[in-house]
């Protein structure tokens, strides 16, 4: 995989904007942050960026490169979550959609035809207000908004490769159609799969981000990219290194996955690999 990303200039930026977004997030799951991202200290309120606080401090106090270090954590493990729930329970039901045909394929794709119904936003803030709120049930919330979408990528492909001559042979020699399906229709439809992956995880932050700004994302008092601009909309004037910080770290988090989802699409797409 390193190499052909190493053929696309876009995946190469999308990587390394990610790694070292990986590496400030790893901070804090470390502990390594230079201050407490929750701890309060009002004598150094809206003070700006400085060798002291690299991003400044918000109206609390509290060190604004710390809270985004622990915001980006927050975001990444919600969408990684989510992506994660989504492609398992997606693929299988494109699998199984695109390979039995019939009723599995009228059911399964009645459920997504509903779920595609609602704009994603507006379905994942409604599972979001009548859920718990806390990092696991946000994930399932924006997952159950994406399964569709890997379910339909997916079923495609499946039907073009269930009628190949060799999917055929295998049924001959009396494989059942799980195992057909486990051993050569899903190795063929991982490159798929995997730019899907990529795209999906920039859509999963944007999605978590904007439930926080609503108030429905990850719970305070835990950091959240979303949170931290909604609290700074009224600062903007008076210390607006509170709304950039965090507001140009999703974009930079967007922008590298992205990067990395159209890396891949250009790496592992057949006809593309002769022109490079």
């Amino acid at each position: 995989m390193t190499a052909l990303l190493r053929r696309s200039p876009a995946g190469v930026a999308g990587v390394v904007i990610l790694v070292l977004l990986a590496a400030v997030a790893a901070l804090s799951y470390a502990g390594l942050l230079p201050y407490d991202p929750i701890a309060q200290h009002p004598p150094s309120r809206f003070r700006g960026p400085s060798g002291e606080h690299l991003f400044g401090t918000d109206q609390f106090g509290r060190d604004v490169f710390s809270r985004v270090a622990a915001g980006v954590g927050n975001s990444a493990f919600v969408a990684v979550v989510a992506v994660a729930f989504a492609t398992v329970v997606g693929t299988l039901g494109g699998l199984v959609s695109g390979f039995y045909r019939g009723v599995a394929d009228g059911a399964i794709g009645g459920v997504t035809n509903v779920l595609f119904a609602f704009p994603p936003l507006l379905l994942a803030l409604s599972l979001a207000s009548v859920l718990d709120r806390n990092r696991f049930t946000i994930a399932v919330a924006i997952a159950i908004v994406y399964v569709p979408i890997f379910i339909r990528v997916t079923r495609g492909p499946v039907l073009s490769l269930r009628e190949i001559e060799y999917v055929k042979a295998a049924v001959s020699t009396g494989l059942s159609r799980w195992q057909i399906m486990l051993r050569h229709v899903l190795p063929n439809i991982t490159s798929i799969v995997v730019v899907q992956v990529a795209l999906s995880l920039s859509w999963a932050v944007l999605t978590e981000a904007s439930l926080s700004f609503l108030g429905l994302g990850t719970p305070p008092p835990a950091p959240s990219l979303g949170s931290m601009i909604f609290e700074a909309r009224s600062l903007v004037f008076i210390a607006p290194w509170t709304l950039l910080a965090p507001g140009a770290v999703v974009v930079l988090l967007v922008v590298g996955l992205n990067l990395l989802g159209d890396g891949l699409r250009d790496t592992l797409d057949p006809r593309n690999r002769g022109k490079r």
